[in-house]
């Protein structure tokens, strides 16, 4: 079982950016694809990027332009920049360590406590 430790988030202002942090412990993080998936208000929690075991990195419409992902394995960390920052990227944003089965991300129960992005001015 891996632990997950979101951080990074806060309040920003429209058109501003941020950088999450998500770090691992308790297995060998270079051997998930990390997923961070976003979940607001009423809503349900939906997956907007993955980085897979080699760097291979997808992205979903709603960040799609907006995002970067990337991971660094000697620190167990995968990173998440979101730039052009809108009122309805104002979410919680959680991490998942998980698979790849053709090309699509699978998700496991490995979920973090999410770190809260609020964009308004």
């Amino acid at each position: 079982q891996v632990q997950l430790v979101e951080s990074g988030g806060g309040l920003v202002q429209p058109g501003g950016s941020l950088t999450l942090s998500c770090t691992a412990s308790g297995s060998d993080f270079s051997m998930y694809t990390m997923g961070w998936y976003r979940q607001a208000p009423g809503k349900q929690r939906e997956l907007i990027a993955f980085i897979t075991r080699g760097r291979g990195t997808n992205y979903q419409e709603p960040v799609r332009g907006r995002a970067h992902i990337s991971r660094d394995n000697a620190k167990n960390t995968v990173y998440l920049q979101i730039n052009r920052l809108k009122p309805e990227d104002t979410a919680v944003y959680y991490c998942n360590a998980g698979g790849l089965s053709g090309g699509n991300y699978v998700s496991t129960d490995n979920w973090g406590q999410g770190t809260q992005v609020t964009v308004s001015s």
